[in-house]
C-alpha cells in the first residue's frame, strides 16, 4: 500500500490528508469503520484525482466528507428500493457510475469493492465485486489509467 500512496502522491492529484478528528467524525456519521487500507489512504490524502486533474480525471476518490451511500449517489434518495444500505459510493468514475465498497463485510480484513453501474442499479447481479480490497482496485486503475479497467476480459 505504502508503494500505492507514494505513487498517489508523486504522478497524480491528492487532495491534503485527513485529520484523525475528521477520520472519527466520518465514522461516526456512517457508523462503520474504514478498513485499514482505507484508512492509511485517507491519512496520506483526503480523496485524489487518478491520472488527470478535474475536469478530465476518469477516477476521483471522494473525500471523507462526500462518501454516502450508493443508493444516493445512484439514485437518489436513502431507502430501501434504491439499493442496500451497506454499499457506499468511494470513488466517482465521472459517467455517472461510482466504485462501491460493501461494509456489511469483509475479506481479509478488507471491504470488497463493487462496480457501481448507474445504468444497472440496484440490479446486484450486474454490481458486481471486481476487487477484494481498495489497494487491488488502486493498483489497477494506476496502471489501466482509464475507466473501466475492471469490465474487460
Amino acid at each position: 500500500m505504502r508503494d500505492l500512496l507514494d505513487e498517489v502522491s508523486r504522478d497524480h492529484f491528492p487532495y491534503p490528508p485527513a485529520t484523525l478528528e475528521q477520520l472519527d467524525a466520518f465514522e461516526r456519521r456512517v457508523g462503520w469503520t474504514l478498513d485499514p487500507e482505507l484508512r492509511a489512504f485517507y491519512l496520506h490524502c483526503n480523496g485524489a484525482e487518478l491520472i488527470k486533474p478535474l475536469p478530465d480525471c476518469p477516477y476521483r476518490m471522494l473525500p471523507l466528507s462526500e462518501i454516502i451511500r450508493a443508493r444516493v449517489a445512484l439514485r437518489g434518495r436513502d431507502e430501501d428500493s434504491r439499493g442496500p444500505a451497506s454499499l457506499y459510493a468511494i470513488c466517482d468514475v465521472q459517467d455517472g457510475n461510482y466504485v462501491l465498497i460493501d461494509v456489511s463485510r469483509q475479506e481479509h480484513g478488507c471491504y470488497p469493492i463493487i462496480d457501481g453501474d448507474h445504468e444497472t442499479w440496484p440490479n446486484m447481479e450486474y454490481c458486481r465485486q471486481f476487487a477484494g480490497s481498495f489497494s487491488e482496485f488502486l493498483e489497477g486503475a494506476l496502471r489501466a489509467r482509464s475507466p473501466g479497467y475492471w469490465l474487460r476480459g
